[in-house]
Formats: C-alpha cells, structure tokens, sequence
C-alpha cells in the first residue's frame, strides 16, 4: 500500500514538471513558436476554443507567426482574442490570414519573463510540496493501522526524496529558459 502511495505521488509530480515546461514554452523567448499561441482562446460560436482548433498555425520565418483559420469567418473573433491576451504582439489580418510579428525582446521585457519564469517555477514548486504533503498524509493514516511507526518514517523519507528530486527538476527546467530568454 505504501509503494502505490509513493508511486502516484510520483507520478502527480512529474505532471506537475510537465505542466511547467508545458506554460514556459507560452513564454516568447524572441523567437516565433506555435506553442506561444497555447493559451490563446478564442470565443467562437458563444463558446471559448482554443485557437489551434480553429486554424492552422506556422512559422513562415523566425520572426512571423501565420495563423489561417479553418473558418474565414473566424478571423475577426481570433484577431481580437490575441489582442486581450498578455502575448504583448500586434496581430496583422489580410482577410485571409493572420500575421503576428515576434519582436526582439529588449531588456526590460526580458527581465519581466524572467520574473514570470520564476513565478511559473514557484506554482510547480508548490503543487510538488502539496503533492508530499497530500502522501505523507496518507503515510500517516496507515501508520495508524497497517505499518509501523519505523516503516511510516522510513516511507515519508523515500517521499521526501522524491519531492526533492523533483524540486531540483524544476529548478534545472527554469535555468533553461531563463538562459534561453536572457540570449541576445
């Protein structure tokens, strides 16, 4: 019982890196990526979409982002939902397409990635805190019946470990992208 324990809490965690890595590639580092428009929803029909279900998005360049929507009726509805989002890009539309030129980051802005990187890292860092505390929790109920108090701390142990392998994942993850935006 106590392996399975460990086991989802180990799997929990490395979600948790996975949702990390996932909101730092919507972070522009001066280069147009697809995954920048993630987040991006889009109101479409009265319900909100994601935009890469609605169009097809490329990179023509390393600077410019193409977005063709499926439905030309559509471009209106997407060119506003870029204009609302935090993405900090000016969309251009020719009636067709989308264009979305990725500017050079200047320092400032660089340092204000820098500082959401930092926040992204703190969430991902707290829900693997929460994800021993919610295990060691667990621990602690079985204690109470299945295991001994030795076999309880030894297990909390292996669960503090892992959280710290995990943390140190999250700090190996966010050096990256911080190296990666602060390039000129």
């Amino acid at each position: 019982m106590p392996q399975s324990i460990k086991k989802s809490a180990e799997e929990r965690m490395e979600k948790a890196i996975q949702a990390l890595k996932r909101d730092l590639a919507t972070l522009r580092a001066g280069r147009a990526a697809p995954s920048l428009l993630d987040r991006v929803q889009v109101e479409y029909y009265g319900a909100m979409t994601p935009l890469n279900q609605l169009a097809n998005i490329n990179t023509p360049d390393s600077r410019t982002l193409m977005i063709q929507p499926w439905d030309k009726s559509s471009l209106a509805d997407i060119e506003r939902a870029i204009q609302k989002s935090d993405l900090g890009l000016t969309p251009s539309n020719d009636g067709i397409s989308i264009r979305l030129v990725v500017p050079a980051l200047t320092e400032e802005r660089r340092t204000e990635l820098v500082k959401m990187t930092k926040k992204y890292g703190e969430e991902a860092k707290v829900a693997i805190r929460n994800i021993r505390r919610d295990a060691n929790d667990d621990i602690k109920k079985l204690e109470k019946t299945d295991i001994s108090e030795d076999e309880s701390r030894r297990h909390q142990d292996d669960i503090q470990k892992t959280t710290d392998k995990f943390i140190a994942e999250v700090d190996k993850v966010l050096a990256a992208k911080e190296k990666e935006i602060m390039e000129v």
